[in-house]
């Protein structure tokens, strides 16, 4: 399971034009599954999501996570099952993008 990280001011996700997801300040995460991928690893991937030291401290360093700030994540799946189209749009915050895998 990978997850493509974006630090975000913020983030939606309009299907057929309604809001679906919205956040302010906090990451953005387009996820892609495979078939090995299971309940186990879609947690380990949310506890790194969510301790992932992204966001400055008082100093201007990244050593603070979403948990640290209660920041809120937008998770998108890459693929629909239905075939819904979806319109994604971001500001990002840096910017900073990382590549995070279980």
């Amino acid at each position: 399971m990978r997850g493509l990280v974006q630090r975000v001011t913020e983030a939606a996700v309009r299907v057929d034009g309604e809001f679906v997801g919205r956040i302010g300040p906090g990451l953005c995460v387009l996820v892609g599954v495979t078939h090995d991928d299971d309940g186990p690893a879609a947690a380990k991937l949310a506890a790194k999501l969510w301790m992932l030291r992204i966001f400055d401290d008082t100093d201007g360093a990244m050593n603070l996570s979403a948990s640290d700030l209660g920041a809120e994540v937008l998770v998108i799946s890459q693929f629909t099952l239905w075939g819904a189209d979806m319109a994604v749009s971001l500001v990002n915050d840096g910017p900073v993008t990382l590549l995070v895998e279980t």
